[in-house]
Formats: C-alpha cells, sequence, structure tokens
C-alpha cells in the first residue's frame, strides 16, 4: 500500500469522456483500476455469497478488491446486498476490463452459469443501410462495424444513468450513453456520429492527410499526422480512430439519425497516436492493451437492443460489417503431465478441462494420449500465447495458497567456484576479520565535488541527463563516496 496511485492524465473534461480507469503501480507493475456493480454483475451470474465473500474471492483469484464502496441512492432498491468493489486488472488482461469479463471470472471461480447479454435479434440483411463505407487500411482496421438508427436523443432511464455513475461515468444522454453503457457492459468502446453531420454520409476509414486537423470533443483543435487512423466523410476528419471523436459531428438534443461505429483498431497504433496527441480515453486505453477482434458485431448487437428497450429509437437498415480476413484462433497443445510437473501437485483431467471451459477456451481431449488436450484460444484472450500461459489459468483456479512449499530437487551439484572468486572471499574475509569495512558507494556525484580531484572541467564525464544535480557527473575518486558514507553513518551512530 506504500506504492504510489494516482490518477492517469487527460486532456478529457469529464462532462463528455470521463475517465474511470487509473493506472496504479504496483511491485508487479502497472494495473488499471476498475469499478464494477455487484448488482449489474448479477445480470450475467448468480452470486450466492456476500460481497466481502466474493471481493476475497477475487482477490484470490489475480484480482484485488482495493476497496468496497456502497453504491449510490437510486429509486429503485432491491432487497440484495449491493456494492461498488474497485478491482485492481493487471494490464496483460484487457479481457476484464468490463463487467462480463468479471462475471466469466465469477462463473468460473464459484461453478455457476455464465448468462450472455441481450442483443438484437431482428433481422434486417435485406433492407438497405444509408452509410457509405470504406476501409482503405485494413491492416491497421481489420474489422469495422457501422449501423444507422433514427434516433430521439434525451435523457437515459434511471436504472441506466445510475449504474453508470456507479462505475464513475457521467450521463450524458441516452445515445451517448448505450455506448458507454456497451463499453463498460462488453470491455468494447464503441462512437456514435450525427448523420446529418457528414459530408455526403460515408465513412471512410483512412490515415490521415498532410496538415489536416481536427477539434476534437474537447474543445481543442488538433493537428493530425500522417501515420494517425481517422474516420473521415468526403472532406474531412470525423474522429481520431479508437481515441476521441470530433466535436462536429457530436450526438446533440437535435440530432435525429446516428451513425453507431464498432471496431477493432491495431493496439499499436492506436498507444502511437495517443500518446503523440496527447490524450487518453476510456476507448484508446482498451484498444492499446488488445480488444476482441470479434467483439465489433456482438457490440452493435447489445446496443441496438438496449435503444429499442429504453425507446431511444430503432436501427435503419441491416448492420454492414467488413470483416475481409478473419482471425484464425491459436491452438495449443496442453500436457497434464507438465501441468503436475510445474505445479508440483496432481491436478485431476476433469478439474482441467471444466476450468478452460469456463473461461470460455474450447477444450478438446485427444483420445489417442488421454492426458493431452487441444485448446483453442478465444480472440479476446490476448495474453494467452504458450502452453505455461494455460497452466497460469488452471493454477489461479485450483488456488495458489494449496501448492505445496519445496525444494527443487538438485540434478547436480553446483559448479565449484573460480579461484578467482575464491580469491576475492579469502580476501574479503581476513579484511573484515581485521576491523575493515566494505563500503559500495554511487558511480555518480556532485559536480561541484568532483572538481576537487579534478584539474580540469573537461576531464570529468557528465551525465546528459541526470536524476539530480547530486549525480550529475562520474566520480573522478572512491574519496567522496567513502566521506558521504562515513558522514551519514556517524550521524545516526
Amino acid at each position: 500500500r506504500s506504492w504510489n496511485r494516482s490518477n492517469r492524465t487527460s486532456q478529457i473534461p469529464s462532462r463528455r469522456y470521463p475517465i474511470i480507469l487509473r493506472e496504479r503501480l504496483t511491485p508487479s507493475g502497472a494495473v488499471s483500476l476498475l469499478k464494477i456493480l455487484v448488482s449489474w454483475l448479477r445480470d450475467f451470474v448468480t452470486i450466492d455469497v456476500g460481497i466481502q465473500a466474493l471481493a476475497d474471492a477475487l482477490t484470490a483469484h489475480g484480482f484485488e478488491v482495493s476497496s468496497i464502496d456502497p453504491p449510490p441512492t437510486t429509486e429503485n432498491k432491491t432487497s440484495q446486498e449491493d456494492a461498488v468493489l474497485d478491482l485492481e486488472i493487471t494490464t496483460n488482461r484487457p479481457d476484464c476490463l468490463s463487467i462480463f469479463g468479471i462475471a466469466r471470472e465469477v462463473s468460473t471461480i464459484f461453478k455457476t452459469p455464465l448468462r450472455l447479454p441481450p442483443a438484437e435479434t431482428i433481422s434486417k440483411e435485406h433492407s438497405t443501410c444509408p452509410i457509405q463505407l470504406t476501409i482503405e487500411n485494413t491492416e491497421l482496421c481489420p474489422h469495422y462495424t457501422a449501423s444507422a438508427a433514427e434516433v430521439t436523443v434525451g435523457p437515459s432511464p434511471d436504472w441506466l444513468a445510475a449504474r453508470l455513475e456507479a462505475t464513475g461515468i457521467r450521463p450524458i444522454n441516452n445515445i451517448v450513453d448505450i455506448t458507454n453503457y456497451v463499453m463498460t457492459e462488453l470491455g468494447h468502446p464503441m462512437h456514435a456520429f450525427d448523420l446529418e453531420c457528414l459530408d455526403g454520409q460515408p465513412l471512410h476509414v483512412r490515415r490521415a492527410r498532410t496538415k489536416e486537423k481536427l477539434k476534437t470533443l474537447d474543445g481543442v483543435q488538433r493537428s493530425l499526422a500522417e501515420d494517425m487512423l481517422v474516420i473521415a466523410d468526403d472532406s474531412t476528419p470525423q474522429a481520431i480512430a479508437g481515441v476521441i471523436g470530433g466535436a462536429s459531428s457530436e450526438v446533440s438534443t437535435t440530432t435525429k439519425r446516428v451513425a453507431f461505429e464498432s471496431a477493432y483498431f491495431l493496439p499499436v497504433s492506436i498507444r502511437r497516436t495517443s500518446k503523440q496527441l496527447p490524450v487518453s480515453t476510456d476507448a484508446s486505453y482498451r484498444f492499446e492493451r488488445g480488444a476482441d477482434i470479434n467483439a465489433p458485431v456482438t457490440a452493435m448487437h447489445r446496443a441496438q437492443e438496449l435503444m429499442s428497450s429504453i425507446g431511444a429509437g430503432h436501427t435503419i437498415g441491416k448492420t454492414i460489417d467488413h470483416y475481409p480476413s478473419p482471425q484464425q484462433k491459436s491452438v495449443i497443445r496442453l500436457r497434464l503431465a507438465r501441468i503436475n510437473r510445474i505445479l508440483g501437485v496432481t491436478i485431476d483431467k476433469p478439474f482441467v478441462s471444466d476450468v478452460l471451459e469456463r473461461l470460455g477456451f474450447g477444450v478438446e481431449l485427444l483420445p489417442a494420449l488421454d492426458t493431452q488436450w487441444r485448446i483453442s484460444v478465444p480472440s479476446f484472450r490476448v495474453d494467452v500465447k504458450l502452453e505455461i500461459d494455460l497452466i497460469e489459468e488452471v493454477v489461479r483456479h485450483y488456488g495458489y495458497d494449496r501448492l505445496p512449499a519445496t525444494f527443487p530437487q538438485l540434478v547436480r551439484p553446483p559448479a565449484p567456484l573460480s579461484n578467482e572468486l575464491q580469491r576475492q572471499r579469502l580476501l574479503r574475509r581476513i579484511l573484515t576479520a581485521s576491523g575493515c569495512f566494505e563500503a559500495i558507494t554511487y558511480g555518480f556525484i556532485d559536480q561541484s565535488i568532483a572538481m576537487r580531484f579534478v584539474t580540469d572541467k573537461n576531464d570529468l564525464a557528465s551525465m546528459a541527463n541526470p536524476l539530480s544535480e547530486k549525480a550529475a557527473v562520474l566520480r573522478p575518486s572512491l574519496v567522496p563516496g567513502l566521506i558521504d558514507a562515513l558522514i551519514r553513518n556517524r550521524r545516526r551512530e
């Protein structure tokens, strides 16, 4: 708890794009702090334990709950216990930056069924969509989904606004709130354009052109570099892909028709753009770490269902889905013998299959071998590449506390020390026995002190970017460091 904790910097005011994800530095690296409303979690998984027991279980399985807060006061009170959990999500788990992602983990922990979110089921494949879509760079945007809708912009229902507020998002209007709701629930960012504000009503996914500029939703006029991906109409950019939308096509109370965007963008491109601008949003944070390339259609159908259920509008025509090269699932061989050797315990085959299936992996037991599986990795698990990654998933749900503490067996005795190391150890023991002290001091010192040991300033080796003035130059002698060590120790007795 002594590590630094700070909010992520952003130039986006909370009125439009609130930052609900914060980074915290821990001994194992940076983690994201995500707010989860327990009653929202219950939409997807049955939770038969108390809030504290749920928090303890999540912490034990790799998602530390740093705090438990009471839910915001709402008119729709329920008899079930509710709370807001502040979860620490490590940066290698972008699939858990959502309510549904955490629900999948809870389902695996407590072995309860996982319920899918409702989605639009009305087929409009034979009707025409008013949006014309052109993808000029499929490398940076391999999957793009768009749809149009006639809408009535207004306040969101109380239940939807309350859920967003509980997770740290300020409600704006029903259309913008739908995109934020889907992002929080499913983990996939979306964007909505005012369709009437697009020149020609097309969407072009392309790189920015020389000297192009865009006034973004935060009111800042931004100069775009040619390596940045933008969403444009026939004349000008209307959004910086995966980062932030443009002010000219913002959804407002006068908006009658909108274009919904749900896409996958290459993580390295979004991270580079976000750093160059600089601006960071919830969308860019997720895309940088690796979104699910197969999620755009699911997110779009969920947004359409929400729009219909709250009476905010209805879809016009079919949904455009541009996915020319569908990603194939990677397959990893998993061996029971290797699991047992790595963990030092015997794991049952049914346990391995059950855990991985509940986590969304495709599991096929090889009949010829009987102790090996062919595991298909789902597209949302961008962190799983090797067999050892699958073993980590198994041990997380088996329980680290159940692993015995044993020393590894030595296959061969350690190599003998070299003659040089033996002489150094002998010399150290002799000097220590004679009353000497070993001193290890810093290699860099203050320039004013170093000048006392040289005749010319040019004889000093200076740091180009020193951490402080007290470590500006390479020491020309051991004496300053020894004196400083002596002074510090004497002052502290």
